[in-house]
């Protein structure tokens, strides 16, 4: 059952928006409004990622967000946005001129869960493609990739964890040592129909 409304979740998608137009524009960091709910008050991990329309197809711009609940969900939300736009290191700045192109998506997170198994090889039977976003960890190498990402690619569990794996840096059969960590958490994903328009869930 969703946690949060399609208010709730256009209220962020806007937010988003308009801290980066602000920062971008004016290079101010907008003031937290008050949210249509407490709940949103509340720690919880977030992502901002900033797409750009291209002959109709969507194509990344920039992702950045905080995988645990560090700050209340309007400040991580602002903070990530912002980051996405202009600290992203696979991506130049976005420039204002941009703000038309791109769509906002903005995917609100469970608290990650360490999976435990005594045979790595059994992770693919405890994630699901669709509904499971993983975090890899191995000492000071991370990786974290969100739900959405192996539905939009057509991956199987087994790709998602190899895949997850390179994102962290290692390689890709990593996941199969008993020297990494796998994690798994939710998302409720909100994002724009198209540039500035119609905030609607995204089903995974």
């Amino acid at each position: 059952m969703p946690l949060f409304s399609i208010e709730e979740g256009a209220f962020l998608v806007r937010l988003a928006r308009s801290a980066v137009t602000k920062h971008i524009k004016e290079s101010v960091r907008i003031s937290s409004p008050t949210p249509p709910s407490e709940q949103m008050n509340e720690k919880s991990g977030v992502f901002v990622t900033i797409e750009r329309i291209h002959k109709g197809e969507r194509m990344l711009r920039g992702c950045i967000g905080y995988p645990l609940p560090y700050m209340p969900l309007v400040e991580a939300t602002i903070d990530s946005a912002i980051s996405a736009a202009v600290n992203d290191p696979r991506f130049e700045p976005l420039q204002p001129e941009e703000l038309s192109e791109v769509v906002f998506e903005v995917s609100v997170l469970t608290p990650p869960v360490l999976l435990q198994t005594k045979d790595p090889k059994e992770y693919p039977k405890l994630i699901k493609v669709g509904r499971d976003g993983l975090i890899i960890e191995r000492g000071y190498y991370k990786g974290l990739l969100l739900p959405q990402v192996p539905v939009e690619y057509g991956w199987d569990e087994e790709t998602f964890l190899s895949e997850c794996c390179m994102k962290a840096g290692l390689p890709p059969d990593s996941w199969l040592s008993r020297e990494v960590k796998v994690y798994a958490f939710s998302a409720e994903v909100f994002t724009e129909d198209r540039p500035g328009g119609e905030v609607v869930p995204k089903k995974l």
